[in-house]
């Protein structure tokens, strides 16, 4: 048993410096190839059709065995069908609803790559197509939500219909963006609103002051710096502080109000959120339900379309993913072995 022990130790010495190596060739290919193949991908996918496929393989799943062979002859008569309609309508088919995903962190951090996507549908789209996007986000940064927003706000000056899905939570920036879209529909329990502004800077100058020490904060301009984290704040500082958060809560109000004019906007705009059906009730929404149920809807007479736009995949990642799995399968296959030679006869 002690002689097994140490071979599968060496075994272990020996593939750990196999990936070490691995790891050092793929490090130098990366770094030669960083600069090749730097564009990102566009990819399409036609939900419709995965739709079908799905539906299909469940009918099929759920017949019983002499069925089958007449379900896919029926496949097949709609398949031809669809496509001579295709064909008679000669360009002249349903319209398009592009959806797209926003998935937003503190920072908006996905806003470059939504731009995009956003640019590339409005060049490709037609006059009665529509675009949906998923919206999900508890806000973050002004500027960096503020941003995104505008970027969204494209889509309505482009003519096109927009309609932004909540399902989870589109809150404070989040809100910001979605509140631009021609409709606003949110799942019964999503989060909408928190109109409101905060900030927060912790301040230890006691502390410091306590254990005596000095900290000067030099400014040029009265106003460059108003509170710090380091230094004495001042009660002037406080106020401009306060007049400047007061100051974006107007922005904010304004933009909310200016794209709903229908909502009462001093009312809303507390910083509290609402639920989904109390948002419907506040004006905040348009509708209730989910968005794969608005989907579901939309695919009976449009063609709905997933635009994303990804990152390529270096070959480092590639080949890292490649022998992380194998690393994994490897440690399990020992764990395994391990585990059984409890069993065998010593």
């Amino acid at each position: 048993m002690g002689d097994w022990l140490a071979d599968f130790g060496l075994f272990l010495a020996q593939l750990t410096s196999l990936v070490v190596i691995v790891g050092l060739a793929v490090t130098v290919v990366a770094r030669l190839r960083s600069e090749a193949g730097s564009d990102s991908r566009l990819k399409l996918e036609e939900l419709n059709r995965g739709r079908d496929d799905r539906k299909r393989r469940l009918r099929l799943a759920a017949s019983e065995p002499g069925a089958r062979k007449r379900l896919i002859k029926a496949f097949r008569r709609e398949d031809k069908t669809r496509g001579k309609a295709g064909k008679g309508e000669q360009g002249q088919g349903r319209p398009t609803v592009w959806l797209l995903d926003f998935h937003g962190d503190i920072r908006a951090s996905g806003t470059g790559r939504f731009a995009e996507e956003i640019s590339a549908v409005i060049a490709a789209a037609e006059s009665g197509d529509e675009v949906v996007v998923r919206l999900e986000s508890a806000g973050g940064l002004v500027h960096a939500y503020g941003l995104a927003a505008a970027e969204l706000d494209r889509l309505r000056e482009a003519g096109l219909a927009t309609t932004v899905c909540v399902d989870k939570v589109a809150a404070s920036g989040g809100y910001l963006m979605a509140c631009g879209a021609d409709s606003v529909r949110a799942a019964p329990l999503a989060v909408l609103g928190s109109i409101g502004v905060v900030a927060q800077v912790p301040n230890v100058h006691r502390l410091l002051k306590r254990h005596d020490i000095d900290v000067e904060v030099l400014t040029a301009g009265r106003y460059k710096r108003t509170l710090t984290v380091l230094g004495e704040n001042t009660e002037e500082g406080r106020e401009k502080f306060l007049d400047d958060l007061e100051t974006t809560h107007e922005l904010f109000k304004r933009h909310v109000a200016k794209r709903r004019p229908a909502l009462d906007i001093e009312a809303i705009a507390t910083g509290e959120v609402w639920y989904g059906s109390e948002a419907l009730d506040k004006g905040l929404a348009d509708a209730l339900g989910t968005s794969e149920a608005y989907l579901v809807e939309r695919m009976r007479e449009a063609k709905v379309i997933r635009v994303r736009l990804e990152p390529p995949r270096r070959l480092a990642e590639r080949l890292g993913m490649a022998v992380s799995m194998g690393i994994e399968r490897a440690l399990l296959r020992g764990a395994e072995v391990l585990d059984a030679s409890r069993w065998q006869k010593r």
